[in-house]
C-alpha cells in the first residue's frame, strides 16, 4: 500500500472535439432485468384514472391525471423505504411545475413568454434531477408535462381543479410504486445483491479494469440499497453476508472464489425462495484473536464468521444515517451540487439555451404549439457532449419512426374513446419494455403515446400532427445539440482533481483503520472500505464523463491510473484481514450472538 506515484511528465494536448460515433449509439442492449417493472406500473396508474373519466365522458381531462401517473415510472431501483419519499418527492415536483406551467398559460398567450417559461422550467427540473440523482427517467417526464400545460388552453380558474386531478393520480402512482412491499418486501435488495454478485463473478472469470470497475460499482450500489433500506430483517442480514463475499471476489481479496458459486447465489438471491447462506469468510479463530487483540476463546465466541464485521458495521452507519448528523450531511451535498463552482451548473445552462433556441425556432416556422420541440432538447442533455450527441442521434431516429407508428394507428385510435384509451396504455407499456433495450427503441413508442394524448381534447388533422412533430423534432435535436457543443463545462476536469484528491484520502484513511484495527475495530474498518468504494467509483464516473468533454485542457491520466490502482491494492489488502467484530450486543449478556436466521423474501 505505497503511495500513490505523482505524474509529473507532461501531459498532451487533449482535442478540443472529439470523434463522434454514428453506428455504436444505435445498437442494441441486453434489457435490463427489472424492464417490466415500470412498465407494469405506469400501466396499473395509468389504468384507474383513465378509465374513470372514460366512465364520466371527461377524456378531456386526461393531460393532467397523466401527470401523475407518470410519477410511477420513477424509484423502481430503490428499497421501499426510500422509494416511498422519493415517489412522494416527484409527485409533489410534478405537481409544482404543472402549476407553474398552468397559471402561465392562463395569464398570457405570448409564445415568446411561454417558450422562456418552458426552457427556464427545463433548466430547473434538469439540474435539480441531476443534484437528487433521482435516476431514470430523470428530468425528461416532468419536462414533458410542464412544456405540454404551457401550450394548452386554461383559465385561472381551473387550475386548482386540474392540479387537485394530478395530485389524486399521483396518489395512485404513488400506490402503485410502493404496493408490491406488502408481497416481496426485500425484492429491491435481492436485486442489488444479485447484480453485485453477478459483477463479481465477471471479476472472477475474466479479471481486467473494466470487470474491477464494474464489480466496485455494483458492490457499493449494494450496500447503498441495504444501507437505505430501513431496520434489518433476517433476509438482509443474509444478504449482507453476500455482499461481503461479492466485495471479497471484486476486490480479488480471496483468487478462490468460484465464479460459478456467485452467479449460483445471485439467481437464489433474485429469485422468491429463501436467500442462500454463504459459508463463513476464511480465517481462524486464533487470526481473528491476534487480528483484535482478543483470546482466541472470546473471538470465537463472539464472532462466528468474518461477515458479522459488516453486519455491525452497517447498523452503525444505518444509525448515523437516521440521525440528524446524516441528514445535515446530506442537505450540505446537495447544496454543494447547486451552488456555485458545480460541475451541474453548465448543463443547466445548456439546457436553457437549447430549449429556448428550439423553441424559438420552431415559433418563428409557424408552428403554433412547439412544446415538442423544447421536450426533444431537454432530453438530450447527457453528463458530457459525446453522450449528448448518442442521445441527439437516438431521440432523433425514435421521433421520426414514432411518428410513422402513429400515423398507423390512428385510424384505429379514432374508433372509439375505449379504443384510444387502450392505444394510450398499449403505448407506455411497450415505449418501457423496450427503452432499456436502447432509448431510440423506447422513443418509437413515446411518439405515438404523446400525439394520442393530443387526441383526449378533440381530433386534429393528421398529416398537420405529423408534420409539426416532424419538424418540432428536427429543430429540438439541432437546437439542443448546438447548445451542448458551444457552451462549455470545464468544470468536468476540476472535478477529476477534487476526485483525485478525495480517493486519496479515502485510501489513507482505510490504510489507517486497518493499521489501528485493534481499536477501531471491523465495523471502523468496514465503514472506510465502503467509503473508499465510494471514492473510487465517483473518481470513475467523473474520469468518464471529463473524457467525453470537449473545449477542456487534457485530462491526468497517469494520476488516474495509479489512483484507481493503488485504491483497489487498498480494498483487496484489507479484505483479506476482515474478521469478527470484538463484541457482538449479546456477548454483553453473556449470551452467545447467533448467526442470522434465513427465510423467503
Amino acid at each position: 500500500m505505497s503511495d500513490t506515484p505523482s505524474d509529473a511528465s507532461p501531459q498532451p494536448r487533449q482535442p478540443f472535439a472529439r470523434g463522434l460515433p454514428l453506428a455504436a449509439p444505435l445498437r442494441l442492449n441486453r434489457p435490463s432485468d427489472t424492464w417490466f417493472k415500470p412498465a407494469l406500473s405506469v400501466v396499473a396508474a395509468s389504468a384507474v384514472p383513465h378509465l374513470t373519466l372514460l366512465a364520466l365522458g371527461r377524456l378531456d381531462l386526461v393531460m393532467y391525471t397523466m401527470a401523475g401517473s407518470l410519477c410511477a415510472l420513477y424509484g423502481h431501483g430503490l428499497p421501499y423505504a426510500r422509494r416511498a419519499r422519493a415517489v412522494a418527492g416527484v409527485v409533489v415536483s410534478m405537481a409544482a411545475g404543472l402549476a407553474a406551467a398552468l397559471v402561465t398559460a392562463s395569464l398570457t398567450h405570448s409564445t415568446a413568454v411561454l417558450v422562456a417559461v418552458g426552457a427556464l422550467l427545463a433548466a430547473t427540473q434538469k439540474v435539480a434531477c441531476d443534484a437528487v440523482r433521482i435516476g431514470p427517467p430523470g428530468p425528461v417526464i416532468l419536462t414533458f408535462v410542464s412544456s405540454a400545460a404551457l401550450f394548452a388552453p386554461q383559465r385561472l380558474g381551473q387550475v386548482p381543479a386540474h392540479l387537485a386531478l394530478t395530485l389524486g393520480a399521483g396518489a395512485v402512482a404513488w400506490l402503485v410504486c410502493v404496493g408490491p412491499a406488502l408481497i416481496r418486501r426485500e425484492g429491491p435488495e435481492r436485486r442489488a445483491v444479485a447484480r453485485a454478485l453477478d459483477a463479481a463473478a465477471d471479476r472472477v472469470a475474466e479479471p481486467g479494469p473494466r470487470t474491477r470497475h464494474t464489480a466496485a460499482a455494483a458492490v457499493h450500489a449494494a450496500w447503498q440499497c441495504l444501507l437505505a433500506s430501513g431496520r434489518p430483517t433476517p433476509v438482509r442480514r443474509s444478504l449482507e453476508r453476500l455482499v461481503v463475499h461479492a466485495e471479497a471476489a471484486g476486490a480479488s481479496a480471496h483468487p478462490d472464489q468460484d465464479a460459478d458459486r456467485l452467479r449460483t447465489w445471485a439467481a437464489l438471491a433474485r429469485a422468491r425462495g429463501p436467500v442462500p447462506e454463504p459459508p463463513p469468510a476464511p480465517g481462524t479463530a486464533a487470526e481473528r484473536a491476534e487480528l483484535y487483540g482478543v483470546d482466541a476463546e472470546r473471538a470465537a465466541v463472539y464472532g462466528i464468521d468474518a461477515e458479522r464485521a459488516a453486519v455491525y458495521g452497517i447498523d452503525a452507519e444505518r444509525a448515523a444515517l437516521r440521525g440528524s448528523g446524516g441528514r445535515r450531511a446530506a442537505r450540505r451535498t446537495l447544496l454543494r451540487s447547486l451552488g456555485p463552482g458545480s460541475h451541474l451548473l453548465p448543463v443547466a445552462a445548456r439546457t436553457l439555451i437549447g430549449c429556448a433556441l428550439a423553441g424559438y425556432l420552431c415559433a418563428a416556422l409557424g408552428v403554433g404549439r412547439p412544446y415538442w420541440a423544447i421536450v426533444t432538447a431537454a432530453s438530450l442533455y447527457q453528463a458530457n457532449t459525446t453522450l449528448t450527441w448518442n442521445r441527439t442521434l437516438q431521440r432523433t431516429l425514435g421521433n421520426l419512426l414514432g411518428v410513422l407508428v402513429f400515423a398507423a394507428v390512428l385510424p384505429l385510435s379514432r374508433t372509439g374513446p375505449l379504443a384510444l384509451v387502450l392505444c394510450c396504455l398499449f403505448f407506455s407499456f411497450a415505449a418501457e419494455a423496450l427503452i432499456t433495450r436502447n432509448y431510440w427503441l423506447g422513443s418509437v413508442a413515446v411518439t405515438p403515446m404523446a400525439l394520442l394524448v393530443l387526441e383526449f381534447g378533440g381530433t386534429h388533422p393528421a398529416g398537420e400532427l405529423v408534420g409539426d412533430r416532424v419538424l418540432d423534432t428536427l429543430l429540438g435535436a439541432l437546437a439542443g445539440f448546438l447548445a451542448a457543443a458551444l457552451v462549455t463545462n470545464r468544470r468536468a476536469t476540476g472535478r477529476v482533481e477534487r476526485a483525485l484528491q478525495a480517493a486519496a484520502q479515502a485510501r489513507t484513511e482505510a490504510e489507517r483503520a486497518y493499521a489501528d484495527r485493534a481499536r477501531t475495530g471491523p465495523d471502523g474498518l468496514d465503514r472506510a472500505r465502503r467509503a473508499l468504494t465510494a471514492r473510487l467509483v465517483e473518481l470513475r464516473e467523473a474520469a468518464d464523463i471529463a473524457a467525453g468533454e470537449w473545449w477542456q485542457r487534457a485530462l491526468p491520466e497517469q494520476r488516474l491510473l495509479a489512483a484507481e490502482r493503488a485504491g483497489h491494492r487498498t480494498l483487496a489488502a484489507t479484505a483479506q484481514r476482515q474478521g469478527p467484530p470484538v463484541r457482538a450486543p449479546e456477548a454483553r449478556r453473556g449470551a452467545v450472538a447467533p448467526a442470522p436466521a434465513n427465510g423467503a423474501a
